[in-house]
């Protein structure tokens, strides 16, 4: 994907992040190039891929009904 952003004028004072994924860029300020990459380091035979099963009933679940 090729992408061009051009900030003609851009000034940050303060940057809240109220939380970050697994997987998060933060960038202020120019850049030539990002390379981004990802690592998957589950075995396969652990991977799930079809109907999950039902979650267990607690009690708050149990009152919602």
């Amino acid at each position: 994907m090729n992408m061009t952003v051009v900030n003609h004028h851009l000034s940050v004072g303060h940057i809240a992040i109220g939380g970050v994924a697994s997987a998060s860029l933060v960038l202020i300020g120019d850049s030539e190039m990002i390379q981004l990459a990802s690592a998957f380091d589950t075995p396969p035979e652990s991977l799930i891929i079809g109907p999950f099963p039902e979650k267990q009933n607690n009690k708050k679940n149990e009152e919602k009904r």
